[in-house]
Parts: C-alpha cells; structure tokens; sequence
C-alpha cells in the first residue's frame, strides 16, 4: 500500500489540473440532485490505484461514499463491477475523469505486469522494474507492478548502488568502483553493470552484490551463471522483448529488468454509467 503523504500532492495537481476555477459542466446539473454511479471494466486486466480514486473522490466532495467490489491485484474479467459511488451527482461528474485516468493507468500497468510475470511463471526468475517512470509518480507506478506480480529495483539513486560503464570509467576501473562504493556505504547493495564474461570475472572478484549482464547472448548468459556458481546475484538487462522473456529466464538469471514495465502503458478500458 501507498502512504497517503504519496498520493495526497499528485491528486491535488490532477484536480488543480483538470478543474481550474471550477467545472462549468457540471454546474449544469442542480446541486440537490444525488445519484449512483458505476464502474465496469470492459476488458480482463488486473486492478490497481484504488487509493487514488478514494483521494479523488474526498478529495472534490468529502460526503461522496465510494464502496469497492475489488481490491488492488485482483484479477479481472470483462464486465466486472470494480466499485461504485454514491452522493452529490455535481461532484461525482466532476470527479470521474482523474479519478478514472488514475485507475485505468495504475491497472494497465499491473495487467502489463501481470502478462509478463506469467510467461517466465516457474523459472524462478523475477522481473524487475527500473528507474524509467513518469516524474513525480515513481512510487505508484513501481506499486502497480508489484500488484501483477513483477519486482521493484531500487527506488533510486540513493537506496542502491547501479555502477554502470561511465561511472566505472569515471572510479578507474571495475574493482576501484566497487571498493569505493563498499567503503563510502557500507550495507548499500552494489550492483556494476559488465558487458563481457571478462569484466563478470573482475566484477565477482570485487565483490559485487548483484551483476547486470548487458545485452549478453543466451549462450554467454549461460556461461555466465556457470562461472557466477551462486556467488552473486544475476540480472539480464537489455533488448528484453515478449518473444525472447522465457528464454532469457531459462538461462537461470535470477533477474531480468525490464524498463517497459513502466514505460509502456496501455490503459485498462474502464466505463462509468450513473443514474
């Protein structure tokens, strides 16, 4: 779950966004008038930002009373009923866009998830998401991949180290970056990218927590795992698509990172009918 000190300030932006010195639309509709509206999913998927849409929904009209049949992670099927809102018919048109753009956007990318996580399900490799967000909505997004079962990377550039090719140019070599990053933070994971299993050797040698394997074949991703034997974690990255996922799983990585967890988004199909 997210805190609500994560959710508060972007619905407050979408809101200030979306209804300026207020929705004129809506005010077409009489101020008494009260009514129930429903949301449905018009395809299979797997729900996520539903803390959003309660922010929403308080956020435009504190009396509105908003009752879910679904929780985040549940999966979904055409037709179903995700939740509905009662109170101020005003406030609930006003409200149902962002509240909408949120859920449908937050669920496509953990159905996404959810899509990917099944096609590498018993290979005991995990797919992790990466630093490739949407600014200032880092945290939801890395949420909704947990909700169809995929894994975060780090957070950012503070919670891990990820020593990639300029910054080992930058320390002076593969050992020296490692060493220094063990020194200056003792405890902080380290993960250094390499290129070849000759930089893999340099890099296991130093020490290191976790290993990118850059767009590695699977036959030096094979060997790769062989010559690790356990003694650090292993994580492909690099030009990761549907077709080659299981493949790349089958090496026996215990990691792939794929920064189209993110990245791409395709909204979950949701409609709202009130009455």
């Amino acid at each position: 779950m997210l805190d609500q000190s994560d959710i508060e300030p972007i619905v407050k932006l979408a809101l200030d966004e979306d209804i300026g010195p207020g929705d004129i639309t809506a005010g077409l509709v009489d101020s008494s008038e009260v009514a129930t509206a429903t949301v449905i999913t018009r395809e299979a998927g797997v729900i996520c930002g539903t803390q959003f849409v309660d922010a929403v929904f308080h956020a435009v009209d504190p009396s509105l009373c908003v009752t879910w049949s679904k929780c985040d992670g549940d999966a979904l099927q055409t037709n179903d009923t995700l939740f509905t809102v009662s109170g101020r018919a005003r406030s609930i048109l006003t409200a149902e866009r962002t509240a909408l753009n949120f859920l449908q956007m937050l669920s496509g990318t953990a159905s996404y998830s959810a899509h990917l996580a099944q096609l590498v399900d018993g290979t005991g490799t995990k797919l992790l998401d990466t630093r490739k967000t949407i600014p200032g909505f880092r945290l939801a997004q890395k949420y909704a991949v947990t909700c169809g079962g995929c894994y975060n990377h780090r957070i950012g550039l503070f919670d891990a180290f990820l020593i990639k090719e300029n910054h080992i140019a930058a320390c002076g070599g593969i050992e020296q970056a490692i060493s220094t990053a063990q020194a200056q933070a003792p405890g902080k994971p380290v993960e250094i990218e390499v290129e070849n299993l000759n930089e893999l050797r340099a890099a296991l040698d130093a020490g290191a927590d976790r290993v990118m394997l850059d767009n590695f074949s699977l036959s030096d991703l094979r060997q790769a795992v062989t010559l690790n034997a356990g003694r650090s974690e292993l994580e492909a990255s690099g030009n990761v698509t549907q077709e080659t996922l299981l493949s790349i799983a089958q090496t026996g990585v215990d990691f792939i990172s794929i920064g189209a967890l993110t990245k791409v988004i395709q909204p979950l199909d949701l409609s709202m009918r009130i009455s």
